[in-house]
């Protein structure tokens, strides 16, 4: 038994890291990994097993396949279908949760609402509804999508390729739809008719302007004859500044320039609108002989110089100076500007990192202009802001480049999409090609993972995905996490640490029915799945669940559909999936408005998941 301390020790440290948030959950994942197989509990032939598991595999495939609808137009032409939703917020919340829901079952569920979010964003503002109203149902709604079939959600994949490891045989494609659809639309119902009531009503966020008030932030400085600025490029004038100020457009004469597509020589009269605080306007002033406000009229001459000297001597006279220059402003065009808004993503490379860091206008050429943090902007040096999942960045960039960049960067746009249903040739491909795979697996003709690999093939070498798109959609860190995992889960099974968890909960729960036993296992993992990954709840929880069963002599299956239900069903907190973090920056959430629709919506999951596994999955 020495071997299930050790797994025990090594998964109480990987809990707590994964709660930590420090460190990314892969590198998380490979340090247990390699830290089993240092003291023994993990074969070292074995440790790297799991990089061709066939749940792996699955999942993999999944994801090229879920970039090749994307890519030929399928979920465009949905999304288009859905952006006609009425202007009533209830409408819009059916249409658009229903939708998810659907796609979330033929593709990854992260990948849906990545395409949706744009969209429901754009029917809020559109329609005037607050997006708060709408995007928390709809992450959740992508969660309860992939309930319905083996390929929704990793979860099922790692329950199915369990099963298949006891000796059972893998779950097939639908074998999760009774329950998992039945869970989906009680889910479904309950947000529409009660839920939505739960949601924080927060106006004023569905517009750019309104959330990061850029109107207010705009201030004037122009280039005079004595300016030491003349003759420098807009580059050579922030190298001087200790702070990237933002420069969003430079005024000459009746034309306005964007600052990102402006590398001429500053001249005499120039007007420069920008972003900037007190002492960012100081500096400016100081190293560039800048002056604040545009140029004035003789007949203000005097009191402008009065008001230069008192804003040099007083911090607070600047900061007022500066608002009446902003009032005095060019209302912002913020699409000659080429504004946009975008989420950085939980898998983003900016996490935890600066503009400084990422070099964000040198190798990116993006404009940092604000930033917004659960629902407020961030009142911070923009230098000093480390970014985090669900921050939602006010950016300047070409409108060529822009797309390339934020997807390099792990960033989701938020702004008006433009919708393009690509080819139809490509599409009905698409289609057919994932329809023959799904034909495949439903006669058992090969495995999901055989199957869904050569459909992902096809997807590739007929160009309906380009081969390097089709690389960009495996997510390594998902990969990783499942491979490092997998022997870990292992290791809890063959160690006996799943049959002491299970022996403690029976002697715990000692003359209580099986059905008791089943409800425990569910809200513990449905615990877990709020805390860490939903695959890593699925690979710990799925042991225990087969050792439960074995204890009680009762069938596996209800078992094993508890598990893959409830670690789907992180509803209570922003860092149980990813889904939840993406929609917490665009919707100004707060951590706690979480469960406050999330635990309402995980009993009515429970309330209706338990009788209908007990019903299409027997004890007996």
């Amino acid at each position: 038994m020495q071997d299930a301390y050790w797994v025990y020790l090594i998964l109480a440290l990987t809990l707590a890291a994964f709660i930590w948030g420090r460190f990314r959950y892969d590198l998380v994942a490979m340090a247990a990994l390699l830290g089993g197989v240092l003291v023994g509990v993990v074969p070292a032939d074995e440790a790297f097993s799991g990089f061709g598991h066939p749940a792996v595999i699955t999942v993999a495939a999944v994801l090229v396949l879920s970039r090749g609808f994307e890519h030929a137009g399928v979920v465009d032409w949905i999304a288009e279908k859905t952006l006609k939703a009425g202007s009533q917020p209830l409408w819009q919340l059916l249409v658009l949760t229903t939708t998810v829901i659907l796609l979330s079952a033929i593709m990854n569920n992260v990948g849906a609402l990545a395409l949706l979010l744009p969209v429901a964003v754009r029917v809020a503002r559109e329609h005037g509804t607050s997006p708060s109203l709408l995007l928390m149902p709809l992450a959740f709604g992508s969660l309860l999508g992939g309930l319905i079939t083996l390929i929704g959600t990793p979860p099922n994949i790692i329950i199915s390729a369990f099963r298949a490891s006891q000796g059972e045989g893998a779950f097939r494609m639908f074998d999760f739809a009774p329950v998992g659809a039945g869970v989906a639309f009680a889910g479904l119902v309950f947000m529409v008719l009660v839920g939505w009531r739960l949601t924080p009503q927060r106006q004023g966020r569905a517009s750019a302007d309104e959330l990061f008030e850029t109107s207010a932030y705009l201030s004037e400085l122009t280039v005079v004859e004595s300016s030491k600025a003349v003759g420098w490029t807009l580059r050579e004038l922030r190298e001087v500044c200790d702070e990237p100020v933002p420069i969003l457009g430079i005024v000459r004469g009746e034309r306005q320039h964007s600052g990102h597509r402006f590398f001429g020589p500053l001249q005499a009269g120039d007007i420069l609108l920008l972003e900037a605080g007190p002492e960012d306007l100081k500096q400016l002033e100081d190293k560039g002989g800048l002056t604040l406000g545009a140029p004035a009229r003789e007949d203000d001459e005097a009191r402008a110089g009065e008001a230069s000297k008192d804003a040099t001597d007083n911090p607070g006279a600047r900061e007022n100076d500066a608002k009446a220059s902003s009032a005095k402003a060019p209302k912002l065009d913020t699409e000659d500007l080429q504004l946009v808004e975008a989420v950085v993503r939980t898998d983003s490379m900016m996490i935890r990192r600066t503009v400084t860091q990422l070099r964000l206008l040198n190798q990116h050429g993006l404009h940092l202009v604000a930033v917004s943090r659960d629902g407020a902007r961030l009142k911070q040096r923009l230098r000093e802001v480390r970014f985090q999942p669900g921050d939602v960045l006010l950016l300047q960039g070409d409108e060529n480049g822009l797309s390339d960049s934020l997807a390099t960067l792990g960033c989701l746009p938020l702004a008006s999409r433009k919708l393009s249903l690509g080819q139809p040739r490509q599409l009905l491909l698409s289609v057919a090609i994932f329809a023959v795979a799904i034909g495949v697996m439903m006669f058992d003709l090969l495995p999901a993972a055989i199957a869904l690999s050569l459909a992902a093939l096809v997807t590739l070498a007929l160009g309906v995905l380009p081969l390097r798109e089709g690389y960009d959609a495996i997510e390594g860190p998902v990969i990783v996490l499942l491979a490092a995992m997998l022997p870990i889960g292992t290791a809890l099974e063959t160690s006996g640490g799943a049959q002491m968890v299970a022996d403690g909960m029976m002697t715990l729960g000692s003359g209580w029915p099986p059905v008791i036993t089943l409800v425990a296992l569910f809200v513990i993992t449905l615990l877990l799945s709020n805390v860490i990954n939903n695959a890593a709840a699925a690979l710990l929880m799925a042991p225990i669940a087969a050792s439960l069963a074995s204890g009680l002599d009762v069938s596996l299956d209800p078992f094993l559909m508890a598990v893959a239900v409830s670690a789907s069903c992180a509803f209570l907190t922003p860092i149980g999936h990813q889904s939840n973090t993406l929609v917490m920056g665009p919707g100004g959430y707060h951590f706690r408005d979480y469960w406050k629709l999330g635990l309402p919506l995980s009993l009515v999951v429970m309330a209706t998941a338990i009788p209908l596994i007990l019903l299409i999955w027997p004890l007996s």
